[in-house]
């Protein structure tokens, strides 16, 4: 059993590793190929870069939906993962062949002369970088919650363990891509890089089908909106009626199964558990009221207790999800801004080598292969002594260190931008590109509190049925923290610009540009994002049934999950 689970976890992580491998390759050196291939202003190459990274996570919702309401989330990977691959081929198809590209041209010589990608050239360019994102954007969330489902809901030590095994593969996939991926796109052309892009989509796929007959499979149990819409419907329709002042008369209050043949009852039919009633948002507890007319109620006019309380959660989620959309607007930065301002730098490590621009966002990487494994196996044994939580921390404390640390990311990052432009302008000097590491170091420690512990807070928070779902949520803020960051520079450059002056952010240029005051500018968005989110954390209330089993409920489940193990299909449920 041990075994297998074993094999199952490194299928899955592996196919973690080589997607991020694939994308971040694309991804990260994306600016590049859009200066110098496709002839955009720097600009609008910055915001179809974060675009396109925002749409890929903006889609993590769909893929999440579609697994738990149709594919399960093994088909949903199977399926996307082929289409994620496709738009890899396409765009080495692109690269190699000229009549798909603009003529060639130098954007730092001649500027505003180069012919700018349109037409079908730029067609076939969006087809395929958006083929990725669909196929990307479906294939994350459920990698995660696929890998989760392995493991027992209540069992916090090993699922904690698991999201920083994955966030440990997910490194391993950063760090390959941003130096021999990039390398490879640096000497030997986008066409090589983009090859091996789809060859990595390629291997995560193999990684995927060789444990097809090891998973244990949660099935799809049809649309989770609609258990959802029915808490509203009925909560407004009952709007005048009186909540009664016990809770065991709610419909459904301390039932083990929910009523059969309601949408409901499949979608939230938890073998494991129910949720307990809570005070929260107590307008919603009027879906749970019984009409004691003799007739029978549709379940858009009466509701459980367990499904009002999934919608209170998933409401009182939003406020958390919200918190992280800023600290996802720094990630933007270090993906655009930051590696141009590594292309003005001195990139040489020794007379015959230079670095690319884009590897520099491998160094926290570095650092992490390192740092992930110490903090599974030193500090949260530590910090377990002290705070007696199988995770060390929770995962909302986990959240609010990497917020505050984020926040130095970017100061960090001003203050050199600063000290570039003063030594190009008036030392006429060029810095060291690695004058830039500490705001990627920086930034690379909070991911690694934020990033994990907001993907483990949402698995947490949900029943099965919803799993894929709100762990996308988690995807979903890198894609409003990215989308975010091409409205903040157009505000920027419009509030900053006069008849003299076209604002921060508006030339190719980066020594006539303001980099830095649009570092501060973020810093301070950090700040306030920090003491927004204490706020909001601190009136967060976990349900008590989401708690950790007891060590009766630990051997019940243990009994049902080799049950569960001996009977299971040798084929991916659908």
């Amino acid at each position: 059993m041990y075994v297998s689970l074993l094999l199952v976890v490194v299928g899955i992580t592996g196919l973690q590793a080589f997607e991020m491998m694939a994308i971040a390759a694309v991804g990260n050196n994306l600016i590049t190929y859009l200066l110098n291939e496709m002839h955009f202003p720097l600009s609008k190459s910055a915001n179809i870069v974060t675009n396109f990274v925002g749409t890929v996570f903006l889609l993590s919702l769909f893929g999440g939906f579609l697994s738990d309401s149709y594919l399960g989330s093994f088909w949903t990977m199977f399926i996307f993962g082929f289409v994620e691959l496709s738009g890899f081929i396409l765009l080495s198809v692109q690269a190699h062949l000229p009549q798909m590209r603009p003529p060639h041209c130098d954007m730092l010589t001649e500027g505003s002369q180069c012919e700018e990608a349109n037409g079908y050239k730029a067609l076939i360019f969006y087809v395929a970088l958006y083929l990725v994102a669909l196929g990307s954007g479906c294939l994350k969330p459920n990698i995660i919650s696929h890998g989760a489902d392995q493991f027992k809901k209540k069992d916090t030590k090993k699922l904690s363990s698991f999201f920083n095994a994955a966030y440990f593969a997910f490194c391993i996939g950063e760090l390959v891509a941003l130096t021999a991926l990039i390398w490879v796109q640096t000497h030997s052309g986008m066409f090589f890089g983009f090859g091996v892009s789809a060859a990595a989509m390629a291997a995560g796929l193999l990684c995927l089908i060789s444990g097809t007959f090891s998973y244990r499979n949660n099935p799809p149990r049809g649309s989770i909106f609609t258990p959802i819409a029915q808490v509203f419907v009925a909560a407004i329709t009952k709007r005048k009626q009186i909540c009664p002042s016990n809770t065991e008369m709610h419909h459904g209050s301390g039932s083990t199964n929910t009523e059969p043949n309601t949408i409901s009852a499949k979608f939230l039919g938890d073998r494991n558990r129910n949720l307990f009633h809570t005070k929260l948002f107590r307008f919603l507890d009027k879906a749970c009221i019984k009409v004691h007319d003799g007739t029978s109620e549709s379940p858009w006019r009466l509701c459980t207790v367990t499904q009002v309380e999934q919608v209170k959660i998933i409401i009182s989620a939003v406020p958390i999800f919200a918190c992280t959309i800023i600290f996802n607007t720094i990630l933007a930065q270090l993906q655009t801004f930051s590696v141009q301002q590594g292309s003005a730098m001195d990139t040489r490590i020794t007379k015959s080598f230079k670095i690319p621009p884009a590897s520099l966002q491998a160094i926290p990487y570095i650092m992490l292969i390192f740092v992930v494994p110490l903090y599974e196996t030193v500090f949260v044994p530590t910090v377990r002594k002290i705070t007696k939580t199988e995770s060390g921390i929770s995962p909302l404390q986990r959240i609010g260190i990497g917020l505050f640390v984020a926040t130095f990311s970017m100061v960090a990052a001003a203050l050199v931008e600063k000290k570039r432009q003063v030594a190009a302008l008036k030392h006429n000097e060029t810095l060291s590109i690695f004058w830039i590491a500490p705001q990627f170091l920086i930034f690379g420690l909070s991911e690694m509190f934020t990033a994990v512990g907001l993907i483990e807070f949402f698995y947490k928070q949900s029943l099965e049925g919803m799993q894929s779902f709100l762990t996308a949520m988690t995807y979903c803020s890198y894609s409003f923290g990215f989308y975010f960051s091409s409205l903040l520079v157009s505000i920027v450059n419009k509030i900053t610009s006069n008849s003299s002056y076209s604002g921060w952010l508006s030339d190719n240029d980066l020594n006539k540009d303001r980099l830095d005051l649009f570092y501060w500018l973020l810093a301070a968005l950090s700040l306030i994002n920090f003491f927004n989110y204490l706020f909001w954390s601190t009136l967060y209330y976990y349900n008590p049934s989401l708690s950790p089993t007891t060590p009766q409920e630990s051997h019940r489940e243990d009994l049902e999950n080799q049950s569960f193990n001996s009977s299971k299909h040798l084929i991916p449920n659908n």
